[in-house]
């Protein structure tokens, strides 16, 4: 079926061309003229700063060689004063006006509240919301997601048809204002965004399927965001096999997460090297998270850590996953865009034990487990070398 839709993608997706100008620096200056059209399927690789941009640095995005930047605005920030002040819009429509391309999505947090009803006050106040926000962002990035995590962003209870009528609703209401406020040549496109481990035959539920038939059958919808965090880098592959053929041909799909995050944390508790236990003085029996830990309360150098990470046979076995999986999603010919975790930030460290997620391992640059750099940088991490060269293909 993936060949069918790539020979499908070659001859019709390639051809859909979206109006975005592009003009970024090497150095995070001055933009540099470099206007170009660009199709939607893009396959593109970027980065993504999730609920932390403003911890973005010009200096390690142009090191890295990405022009997308990705990450969130929580909607209940609208609430504390004008969306346009907030860093997250703020921070993103200064890169875009840097000449980035960028994509923002949408939060919703109902994970300790029921979902408004349609018609009700709370969802009245909900679009209202929109209203404010919408102004800050169309026509300003690129690709507005709309949606976080939806499936993980509720309560269990709820992610049924409760959850796909709040988000048709509000996604009705994004559609309706852009045309009535940014008229048919807008320059910001809309994805409905994003599921999680479709790798799990209990999370492919009819909720999960009606999302995928509103986006199918709504025009103005370009295609689905997906979270690929998964437990091996086999498990992509369900994604795609779940969202392709439920999307329209021409449709195309954003990957705005993607790690091993899954396969990391049951290595938590994996015994260190011999070799660098004795080198770097830890205990023979010291276990990974134990090291990770120690790396958090004082960094490492980046000999220190890449010794770590390079004599760990788990994690070298793992090595190629950032190639692996942009050919993966590349060779579907209907990648949108995939961001990458760019940046380790003080959620991913707080607390830090066997039992957390080790998303610090994803990341392309490391400021919480290693010493930075003399320019004042932060320390890049295994995965730079690969990542520069994925996104300047």
């Amino acid at each position: 079926m993936l060949r069918r839709l790539s020979i499908i993608a070659a001859t019709t997706v390639l051809a859909v061309v979206s109006p975005l100008t592009h003009a970024a620096t090497a150095d995070g200056g001055e933009p540099l003229n470099d206007s170009r059209s660009l199709p939607a399927a893009y396959g593109a690789l970027g980065a993504n700063f999730n609920q932390n941009l403003d911890a973005l640095d010009y200096r390690e995005l142009a090191e890295s060689g990405t022009r997308w930047v990705r990450g969130f605005f929580p909607m209940p920030a609208t609430d504390q004063g004008d969306p346009a002040a907030h860093f997250a819009i703020k921070t993103i429509n200064e890169a875009g006006g840097r000449g980035y391309d960028t994509i923002l999505s949408l939060k919703w947090p109902y994970n300790q509240k029921s979902f408004p009803a349609p018609g009700s006050a709370a969802m009245t106040a909900e679009l209202a919301r929109l209203d404010r926000v919408l102004p800050t962002v169309l026509n300003k990035v690129d690709i507005l997601t709309i949606g976080n995590e939806p499936f993980i962003e509720s309560l269990p209870a709820e992610r049924d048809e409760r959850l796909n009528v709040f988000y048709e609703t509000v996604a009705k209401h994004v559609i309706d204002y852009r045309r009535e406020h940014c008229g048919a040549d807008c320059g910001t496109t809309l994805y409905m965004g994003a599921l999680n481990r479709l790798d799990l035959a209990d999370r492919r539920t009819p909720a999960a399927a009606r999302w995928m038939r509103f986006v199918r059958q709504t025009p103005e919808i370009q295609g689905v965001d997906i979270h690929p965090h998964i437990p091996s880098k086999a498990a992509a592959q369900a994604f795609l096999d779940y969202i392709l053929p439920k999307m329209r041909p021409e449709q195309t799909y954003l990957v705005t997460e993607f790690s091993l995050v899954h396969y990391w944390k049951k290595h938590l508790t994996d015994t260190v090297s011999a070799e660098f236990a004795q080198r770097y003085g830890f205990a023979q029996d010291a276990k990974v998270w134990e090291v990770i830990k120690a790396a958090i309360d004082k960094p490492f150098s980046a000999e220190q850590w890449d010794d770590f990470l390079t004599g760990s046979t788990w994690f070298m076995e793992q090595a190629d996953f950032l190639r692996q999986q942009m050919a993966l999603y590349r060779g579907t010919g209907r990648l949108g865009v995939a961001t990458y975790g760019f940046k380790q930030d003080d959620l991913m460290v707080q607390n830090f034990g066997p039992d957390k997620d080790p998303w610090l391992l994803n990341s392309v640059y490391v400021p919480y487990t290693v010493e930075r750099r003399d320019n004042g940088l932060s320390a890049p991490n295994y995965w730079l070398k690969d990542f520069k060269a994925l996104a300047a293909q």
